[in-house]
């Protein structure tokens, strides 16, 4: 399987840690950048990368690393089709695999360390969807939220 990975300057920490991670589970890398924390990159810019190129079959799933995690998965949310969530545990790790079909890890370089990072990169990498029953329903809600197109207007009650 090829996996995305992304980061922004601050995330560049955690590079090597996601890339041996990737490799160890058996696993390609599509390297998204960035090699420094010498430029100032935004994790907006990061999250569409990694976007474009989960939804355009370059990676099926993908590592998106800023410096607290949050902004990376805030930003990954906003595209049709990627399921974002920061992971500081290996359970969410896996279970947003298994129950939610997450399609983006989140981490932040700030928050873990490299050793943990591994961990989190593994346990996302060796879940796979359960597709049936409950699982499979709520997705098909996520979907619709995705089709409807509301973006968050609400009417006045």
């Amino acid at each position: 399987m090829r996996f995305a990975a992304a980061f922004d300057h601050r995330g560049v920490k955690l590079r090597e840690a996601v890339f041996e991670a990737i490799a160890a589970g058996g696993h390609e890398v599509l390297d998204l950048g960035v090699e420094t924390d010498a430029v100032r990159v935004d994790y907006p810019d990061q999250a569409r990368a990694i976007g474009e190129a989960i939804l355009g079959g370059a990676a099926q799933r993908g590592v998106l690393v800023c410096g607290s995690g949050v902004g990376a998965s805030v930003a990954a949310c906003k595209i049709d089709g990627i399921r974002a969530a920061i992971c500081h545990d290996t359970y969410s790790a896996h279970q947003g695999v298994e129950h939610d079909d997450m399609n983006v890890l989140c981490l932040g370089s700030g928050i873990v360390g490299t050793s943990l990072a591994e961990e989190l990169v593994a346990a996302f990498l060796g879940a796979t969807f359960i597709g049936e029953g409950r699982y499979l329903e709520r997705l098909k809600m996520v979907h619709a939220m995705e089709e409807e197109d509301w973006h968050g207007r609400v009417t006045a009650a």
